[in-house]
């Protein structure tokens, strides 16, 4: 595999990071994933606009290059790949081991390409089987800590919520976070929606990472005639859904099986909401 580092193609094995990169030293990066189809990066300009905030929030706004569209287009021409899992990852770059930053920037940039299925009407998932999911102790890091709609390297969050999985006697794919009150939240890499009397429901911006495929399905809901609400949920509503289901770039959106045990599965809304996602991929991509 080739990979884009720094503005250069560059093979896997040289594809490294100095040890005072802050982004390796303290998590000071910020990164997308994104999924190509066809060749074509999905939604590409929600995704570096949401880089940028990212990046803002970081206090290095300008840390994107101008030519990052180019460099994952290279980066996917050089491994001869159309369907791709495509991470792009800017860090404050190489400074003193120090807390505070140095106002002046030279970032790492790093674009990481693999292979995935093709994806759209005539292509399949990622995933083999619906989500088994399981409600974790760890708790969203709060707004007020960590703004949470920075997508940022530091994932510690996400990393111990999956760590209690291995607690538990049943092989889940996903870990199920509350906020501080006990409301649902999200998934470690995930947004979680569920369907109760035939409304969609989703946890409310504020204490989640409000992710791009979750922003789709709520615009191709609204196509679709179906009803939605967002609001603060207890993990006991989820258990008492009809259909739930787990939005992300590369899952798309994936049936929720099971909740602590308790069986859901997808549904009609699920499958109508799936069927429309692949519909969107093919206008946009093939």
């Amino acid at each position: 595999m080739l990979y884009h580092l720094n503005g250069e193609l560059v093979e896997q094995a040289e594809a490294t990071v100095h040890v005072d990169d802050r982004g390796f030293r303290y998590g000071d990066a910020a990164f997308e994933t994104c999924r190509a189809y066809g060749g074509r990066v999905f939604l590409w300009d929600r995704h570096l606009e949401r880089l940028k905030r990212t990046c803002g929030t970081l206090g290095m706004r300008d840390a994107v290059p101008d030519d990052l569209d180019a460099r994952i287009d290279e980066t996917l021409a050089a491994n001869e790949l159309s369907e791709a899992y495509v991470r792009v990852s800017v860090s404050r770059g190489v400074q003193p081991g120090k807390l505070t930053p140095s106002e002046t920037v030279e970032p790492t940039v790093v674009v990481y390409v693999k292979p995935l299925v093709r994806g759209g009407t005539d292509g399949e998932s990622v995933w083999n089987d619906p989500a088994e999911v399981v409600t974790v102790k760890t708790r969203r890091v709060p707004d007020a800590a960590i703004p949470v709609d920075a997508k940022t390297h530091n994932y510690l969050n996400g990393i111990l919520a999956r760590i209690e999985l291995r607690e538990h006697e049943t092989v889940a794919d996903e870990s199920l976070m509350c906020d501080l009150d006990g409301y649902i939240a999200e998934g470690a890499t995930s947004n979680l929606f569920f369907v109760a009397d035939g409304t969609l429901n989703t946890p409310e911006c504020g204490a989640i990472l409000p992710g791009i495929t979750r922003k789709t399905v709520l615009t191709l809901a609204e196509q679709l005639g179906i009803p939605v609400e967002t609001g603060r949920y207890p993990v006991q509503e989820v258990r008492d859904a009809t259909e739930a289901f787990l939005t992300n770039t590369t899952w798309e959106i994936r049936p929720v099986a099971r909740l602590d045990g308790t069986e859901i599965g997808g549904g009609e809304l699920t499958a109508r909401l799936q069927s429309a996602y692949d519909e969107l991929v093919d206008r946009r991509c093939y």
